[in-house]
């Protein structure tokens, strides 16, 4: 339900003092260092129905981090840095996934965001020194502060691509995966771009396609990322660096 309630047909502004856009990693840190931190009235605003910002929606095959997961993590805390054991140098976006819900139900952040809704439209009300933001769910909510964490993959780019609207099979953006998955098995399959995403998708959906075609405008230089399986050792509270990492081998 809205944050608002409904008076003769419209909705109470609701004040708080700041804003969030977005759960994701930014977004999250922003709720913990408002909220918890400095125990400001904080309220975040999230269009998927969970946390995770680009890792609840990119879930194509083979999604993963090109950061070390050692470093790709909240240093804020020590013992969570301690606590959380990251399965490979690279992590899937499924165990990046469970990071980001194992700390909002770490921090008791889930009861300040309100999933399921979008923001459509900000305005700054210099008069009063306040921002006004509305959402596709008839809310109106006012802050001082406006915190935009909305990345730069939030956007689904899907290209004008002539007969699009009228081809007969199926057609998916990674920027927006199905939770369910996509079966490949026995298709013929066509994939725009080698970028990345493109480079990460393209031996996963082999693996079970009949024929992958892979159409490609300009090249990308890409080289081995020698992923592996970690043994832990534990962390340096000082420097949440791994210890004895040259003895991160595989198994």
């Amino acid at each position: 339900m809205p944050d608002a309630t409904p008076e003769l047909g419209r909705y109470v502004t609701r004040r708080h003092d700041v804003l969030v856009v977005g759960a994701g990693f930014a977004g999250l840190y922003a709720l913990h260092l408002l909220r918890n931190r400095q125990g400001l009235d904080v309220r975040v605003i999230e269009a998927a129905p969970g946390v995770g910002g680009t890792w609840f929606w990119n879930r194509y095959p083979g999604a993963r981090c090109d950061s070390e997961s050692w470093s790709y993590c909240f240093q804020f805390d020590d013992a969570l840095v301690a606590e959380w054991e990251w399965s490979e140098r690279y992590p899937r976006q499924p165990e990046i996934l469970r990071y980001l819900n194992h700390v909002a139900d770490r921090s008791d952040l889930r009861r300040d965001i309100t999933f399921g809704t979008r923001v459509t439209a900000a305005r700054f009300d210099e008069a009063r020194n306040v921002w006004v933001v509305t959402t596709d769910r008839g809310e109106s909510l006012e802050a001082p502060f406006l915190v935009t964490a909305v990345g730069c993959l939030s956007a689904a780019n899907i290209p004008a691509i002539p007969g699009l609207e009228s081809f007969r099979g199926r057609w998916v953006h990674t920027g927006e995966w199905p939770e369910e998955g996509v079966a490949f098995a026995g298709l013929r399959v066509g994939l725009v771009g080698t970028g990345s995403t493109g480079i990460q998708a393209t031996p996963v959906i082999a693996e079970t396609a009949q024929h992958l075609t892979v159409f490609q405008r300009t090249p990308n230089y890409s080289v081995p990322a020698h992923n592996h399986i970690l043994r832990w050792y534990g962390f340096d509270a000082k420097t949440h660096k791994p210890v004895d990492a040259d003895n991160f081998k595989d198994y």
